[in-house]
């Protein structure tokens, strides 16, 4: 199968759309939410665990592949799919997010990014071109073009520089191209100015990729900008096309995203909070750690039939968290995983059902730590 996306429904009052992504290693039905796999694994789940959740596409990273274990090695496995023992779809990001976060460690120029080595120190060159043949050798079904990730605040001549850096380095990366069964997308980028975020759409838009991305979001800015921005840049996006919005993971925000029109999103916030004894629930999170489970019967979640909430008991989750057995990680990642996967497939259902305003209006995702934005951990 080639790469395809179509469109099935729209919602009537919001607009969340109901979409179908056709990929090389299957079908993905939207939105969806990609778990992070960075080093070609989700951390502490197997990939009969996120195919038995119904996970179809994870999220691998370029950068973190590139230096460990190589891409000569995972190519000359067969590939990324084959080296990790996963049959679904892979997105695999460009590193650009890895190399914001570098800070010192890294220089941008038109040429590309030259950085340290988190590892070992030792230098490298990331080219648009460089990400794209990695990728292409990754054998993922979905890449991503090299971008900037400018943080928040940024001065308006800086964010405007990389804006026009990223569109540049986006035509590069077309012209790099070589495999025609891999995806590529585009990023929008552009900071918190309309203006610029438009400027950056309308070149972009006009280039043939298979999909685009919303980046630059989750960066330090507050709610109310994360949800106002992201909404104007989807509405800058072509209808017919994929929109995926960048490392963005509250439930209430994917809510809200999928409400603007998202389709894909990924977020590490669920894995990392499973190791942190940090559990979301249908009536929101719980510190599995808390003294007050240490003889509670009762699951997790009620109203959730993961592998963890059917099997074990909150006193046994924080007994396992606190002698600090390694199960605990596992067990507390199915049920987050599963939590957002079985948060998806509401909103797909009430999107099919044309009910998704009533659905978000008597949601009790809403998060129980008011005024954290766990967005910017992603």
């Amino acid at each position: 199968m080639g790469f395809s996306f179509t469109v099935l429904k729209k919602d009537s009052a919001t607009k969340a759309r109901l979409g179908r992504l056709t990929t090389g290693h299957g079908v993905v039905e939207t939105p969806a939410f990609m778990p992070v796999g960075t080093l070609g694994s989700v951390k502490a789940l197997t990939p009969r665990d996120l195919k038995e959740i119904g996970c179809g596409m994870i999220l691998a990273n370029t950068y973190h592949l590139y230096l460990r274990p190589g891409v000569e090695v995972i190519r000359d496995l067969g590939g990324l799919h084959r080296f990790m023992g996963w049959d679904g779809a892979i997105l695999t990001d460009s590193g650009g997010y890895q190399v914001f976060s570098l800070g010192a460690l890294r220089k941008i120029t038109e040429e590309g990014v030259r950085f340290q080595s988190h590892l070992d120190g030792s230098s490298h060159l990331l080219t648009p071109e460089k990400v794209v043949e990695i990728q292409e050798d990754l054998g993922s079904d979905v890449a991503m073009v090299l971008d900037e990730c400018v943080s928040h605040p940024a001065s308006r001549e800086y964010v405007q520089d990389s804006t026009q850096r990223t569109i540049r380095w986006a035509e590069r990366s077309l012209r790099a191209r070589k495999k025609s069964d891999q995806a590529l997308f585009g990023i929008i980028q552009g900071g918190m100015c309309e203006d610029l975020r438009t400027e950056c759409a309308r070149e972009m838009i006009q280039l043939p990729f298979d999909g685009f991305a919303v980046g630059g979001l989750g960066v330090g800015e507050d709610e109310a900008t994360l949800h106002s921005m992201g909404a104007f840049a989807a509405g800058l996006l072509p209808e017919g096309r994929p929109r995926y919005l960048m490392g963005v993971g509250r439930p209430q925000d994917l809510v809200f995203a999928v409400r603007s029109g998202y389709d894909l999103f990924d977020c590490v916030l669920p894995t990392r909070n499973a190791r942190t004894g940090t559990l979301f629930t249908s009536t929101g999170k719980i510190n599995i750690k808390r003294a007050e489970f240490s003889r509670d019967p009762r699951p997790v979640d009620e109203s959730c039939s993961c592998y963890c909430c059917r099997h074990f008991s909150r006193a046994y989750l924080r007994h396992l968290y606190q002698a600090g057995e390694i199960l605990a990680a596992h067990l507390h990642t199915i049920h987050n995983i599963n939590f957002y996967h079985q948060l998806m497939e509401g909103l797909r259902a009430a999107i099919r059902e044309d009910n998704l305003d009533q659905v978000y209006s008597e949601s009790r995702i809403e998060d129980s730590e008011k005024g954290r934005d766990f967005s910017s951990e992603s």
